[in-house]
């Protein structure tokens, strides 16, 4: 049963993509960085500014954990959270004074623009489940 619920959250997450400009797919467990335009990096395609970077909430925590992203490029999360087994029912970026809430299989728009390279952490209102924001 659940590995059905996962792959039906992957082929979710995919559609999102596909119907969002055709991006491709990030096949690692980091997604491609936002760029300023459609440009090959070793063989991947590199999603555009306003691409948004799919993640979902699992039972798992956020997936995918960590996100590439460009500095002084617009970044556009779409978080789905999935499930009702996990404290993750909001995204709290202190960096950023992000604290979105993240209703049931409801996609949220979390837009920023990150500054310089580093690292972004964020978390549920918990500080249980994390994930990064990796700026290039």
């Amino acid at each position: 049963m659940m590995n059905r619920w996962k792959i039906g959250a992957t082929i979710a997450t995919l559609l999102v993509l596909v119907g969002c400009g055709g991006q491709q797919a990030a096949t690692t467990s980091e997604a491609p960085a936002a760029s300023s335009g459609g440009e090959t990096t070793g063989g991947a395609a590199t999603p555009a500014v306003d691409a948004p970077i799919a993640i979902t909430v699992t039972e798992d925590g956020f997936e995918p954990p960590v996100v590439t992203v460009a500095a002084g490029q617009p970044v556009k999360l779409v978080v789905t959270r999935k499930t009702t087994k996990t404290c993750a029912t909001e995204l709290v970026m202190k960096e950023h004074n992000i604290n979105q809430p993240l209703p049931l299989d409801t996609p949220v728009e979390i837009t920023f623009t990150p500054t310089h390279p580093g690292e972004l952490t964020y978390a549920c209102a918990m500080d249980m489940y994390k994930g990064k924001v990796v700026v290039k």
